[in-house]
């Protein structure tokens, strides 16, 4: 699945457009590397979202093509926000 189409699915942004004008500006990063909107991303991916001032730091477990608001923490789970592990 694309990556602007996975932040968008998934709803850690909220417009496609808004995920692939981030993608364009290098403020996602699919393990390490920068991404652009067109880049996949598989299950197990580790990627780094930065909005302004604050990061968020996730690893896919899913990659639907459709996902329910109450499913949407089944498509990723969050391992670092603004720097600070999740425990």
């Amino acid at each position: 699945m694309r990556v602007d189409k996975f932040l968008k699915v998934s709803r850690v942004i909220k417009r496609r457009t808004v995920a692939k004008d981030a993608c364009e500006a290098c403020r996602v990063s699919i393990n390490g590397r920068t991404a652009k909107p067109s880049s996949e991303v598989n299950e197990g991916d580790i990627l780094t979202v930065r909005f302004g001032i604050k990061e968020i730091v996730l690893r896919v477990l899913s990659t639907k093509e459709y996902c329910r608001k109450e499913d949407v923490d089944m498509m990723y789970e969050i391992l670092e926000e603004d720097g600070n592990e999740v425990l």
